[in-house]
């Protein structure tokens, strides 16, 4: 097949979750024998040069147009007041990124365009006016409108709340006109599969999981963690995992480390906020940025997923269960991944529990390696990147026979 992906930024490195569900998707599918053309945003935040997808190979290629995605005071505040395409989804709404699409759509033939998440659904009516009969599909990274909510009622200033209500009303009534127009929607998990149908998307919905290239996850038994050591890594200029790490350094962590002085905490992710950067607690480490994902896992011992909101998957928890670690997550971190407590996950979610569970680890009461065996096992079964993609295909197929 000859397969355009449509995404919001380019999908290298894959460092955070969003870039390795785009990256692994499109690397697999050449394996696969198919070529695809990435056309990626190339944003402030994220830029790179056109060629760092060259080692897939003559199969796969970047095209990359320079959209400024900066988050703006002055350009929210005139999308609040005048506009009613939410603030997110405009900053991505780009003429130039219009035009190199039509001009791609214009000479080449697709067999099917792949549009990567809610950021950039608006380009579907470029295709459709363009290119009506070519199939689109929407990877449903996450119901947008239901993380600003969850936000939204997190937050305790009134003026952030309120603002944050109005952008998920926004979100929500964008997300009901705009994601019934396409020809499937993916959905990264079951959860989100039953939200999508409730907003009125036609069907196919269905649900394909994000998957992890396992190659890039193989455990160097030469490391060993250290003992009594907690972590946590995640891209830091993702709110709800903001939020969440705040939380657990003001909720959990400091009765913890008074109870068990050698425990430790290891933070690792990019663009840290200076705030928390500059955060002196007891026993924890700010690395920031790590080169290797894998490698900070492995000198640690437990993984910790404190997320209070969010949707869609959380990738970082596949690479940990496919690392062997034993993770533990609050209910919503877990959502849509098929685990199951104290077998390959440990879930907790009031700071009582994350106490107690903690406790359990730190004084040995159970096999924190055991859970981890068990979670690499289900990795291994469920999430290799080659069955997602085998999905996608059987996707394309389906919907390519309707055309």
């Amino acid at each position: 097949m000859n397969i355009l992906q449509i995404c919001p930024r380019v999908p290298f490195p894959p460092h955070d979750g969003g870039a390795i569900a785009m990256y692994d998707v499109a690397a697999g599918l050449v394996r696969a024998g198919h070529r695809v053309t990435v056309l990626a945003a190339n944003t402030p935040k994220h830029r790179q040069d056109a060629t760092v997808l060259d080692h897939l190979g003559p199969n796969a290629r970047l095209v990359t147009v320079d959209v400024d995605t900066s988050l703006s005071p002055v350009a929210a505040l005139r999308n609040l007041l005048f506009r009613r395409t939410p603030y997110n989804v405009e900053r991505f709404m780009s003429a130039d990124f219009a035009a190199r699409l039509e001009q791609l759509l214009r000479t080449e033939t697709f067999d099917v365009v792949q549009i990567e998440g809610t950021f950039v659904a608006w380009y579907v009516d470029v295709v459709r006016r363009v290119a009506p009969h070519t199939p689109v599909v929407l990877r449903a990274h996450n119901v947008e409108h239901e993380i600003w909510d969850q936000l939204a009622r997190n937050e305790r200033h009134p003026l952030k709340a309120t603002y944050l209500r109005h952008l998920a009303r926004r979100l929500r009534r964008f997300e009901q006109q705009y994601l019934p127009r396409f020809s499937a929607i993916a959905a990264i998990t079951e959860p989100d599969k039953r939200r999508l149908l409730q907003l009125g998307c036609q069907e196919p919905v269905v649900f394909i999981p994000a998957g992890v290239d396992l190659s890039r996850f193989q455990p160097d038994p030469s490391i060993k963690p250290k003992p009594k050591s907690l972590f946590f890594l995640g891209s830091l200029n993702w709110r709800p995992n903001v939020e969440g790490l705040e939380w657990f350094l003001a909720e959990v962590w400091p009765r913890a480390k008074r109870r068990w002085p050698a425990l430790e905490l290891h933070v690792a992710g990019k663009d840290m906020p200076a705030h928390i950067e500059r955060l002196h607690e007891p026993g924890v480490h700010m690395h920031g940025f790590v080169d290797s994902a894998p490698r900070f896992m492995q000198e640690n011992e437990v993984m910790i997923v404190p997320l209070l909101s969010g949707g869609g998957m959380r990738v970082k928890i596949i690479e940990g269960m496919a690392m062997g670690k034993c993770i533990i997550s609050t209910g919503l971190g877990s959502e849509g991944i098929a685990v199951r407590h104290l077998e390959d996950i440990i879930v907790c979610d009031d700071p009582g529990d994350w106490i107690e569970c903690i406790g359990k680890y730190v004084e040995g009461e159970f096999c924190h390696e055991g859970v981890g065996q068990k979670a690499r096992l289900t990795a291994q079964n469920l999430y290799d990147n080659a069955r997602v993609v085998a999905r996608f295909v059987a996707l394309y197929e389906q919907i390519g026979a309707k055309a």
